[in-house]
């Protein structure tokens, strides 16, 4: 008799977005549990069991509001599931902690015909921020080493790209020559990484920040590299090897804003202005090389 009191002292809005809040709780109940089942870490297993249970709690207490069960979101179970399995757990969750159905959610408005809701705003985010936080990781304990290679391959490759498509004109030297500058810089980067760590006694982790940095080296010449193998026009090739680089940097930084809760747009300006500039320089100086050394090819 009670909840039906509550019930009926609510307002439409209110209650409307007390149900959202009820399915998403019991959607991030099923995620975290799912999750936790696929997990092989048992530290992260531990983790996301504790804040699955958390989850569940809340809904009942939406429950108690609405009297009613709510069916979770099929869709956005499978979605963040397999977002969190690819890209990883922290940028998965964090991901949906911050999206559209949280952000329709207008705590203060329901707080004021339901006190507890503020309640469980401050101690839902404190509390899975905190467990969040303890979640054991790869992807971002390497995080820094990813940064180096892809920041280095943007910067030298695209600007030795830039370089070499006035010098030459012709795509397959060009594509032959971003080829091996690249093969070499990664070794290059993944070596040094390797003798930075083991030098400050990071002996562990050294051969992993390697592999890390070598990988994103790869993958950032693979983008660089392939307008110029695909198309015919060199200037073309250049365009498309300038957008794949500002395409790189947007996903890149975007992960990061995500998983580390850093700020995007500075970022990623950062970024994109450093990688345009070296790219003019090394333009520039192609441009010269043809005409010193009377490059026709």
């Amino acid at each position: 008799m009670e909840t039906h009191t509550e019930i009926k002292s609510l307002t439409p809005l209110v209650r409307k977005q007390i149900i959202q809040a009820q399915r998403n709780e019991v959607t991030e109940y099923h995620i975290y549990k799912r999750l936790a089942r696929t997990s092989k870490n048992k530290q992260n297993q531990k983790v996301l069991n504790e804040i699955a249970e958390d989850e569940f709690r809340h809904y009942k207490i939406w429950m108690k509001y609405t009297g009613r069960e709510v069916s979770s979101s099929k869709w956005n179970i499978n979605k963040f599931y397999w977002i969190a399995r690819i890209f990883g757990l922290t940028f998965g969750l964090k991901l949906m902690e911050r999206g559209e159905e949280r952000a329709q959610l207008n705590y203060a408005e329901i707080g004021q015909e339901i006190p507890e809701a503020i309640k469980i705003q401050k101690d839902e985010n404190q509390h899975e921020n905190e467990l969040l936080a303890l979640i054991d990781e790869d992807k971002l304990k390497y995080i820094g080493s990813i940064v180096l290679g892809l920041n280095d391959a943007l910067v030298e490759i695209l600007g030795t790209l830039a370089g070499l498509t006035f010098a030459l004109q012709n795509n397959r030297l060009v594509a032959l020559a971003g080829v091996i500058t690249g093969i070499a810089g990664a070794l290059s980067m993944s070596s040094s990484e390797y003798l930075s760590n083991k030098s400050e006694g990071k002996m562990e982790g050294a051969v992993k920040s390697a592999i890390f940095t070598g990988i994103a080296y790869i993958v950032a010449v693979i983008f660089l590299v392939m307008p110029y193998i695909i198309l015919a026009s060199p200037w073309g090739s250049l365009i498309w090897a300038v957008f794949d680089s500002v395409f790189i940097v947007f996903l890149f930084t975007y992960y990061i804003s995500v998983a580390n809760d850093q700020p995007f747009r500075k970022r990623f300006l950062e970024m994109v202005v450093l990688s345009t500039v070296v790219g003019l320089i090394s333009f520039g100086l192609g441009y010269l090389a043809r005409i010193v050394f009377g490059i026709n090819v």
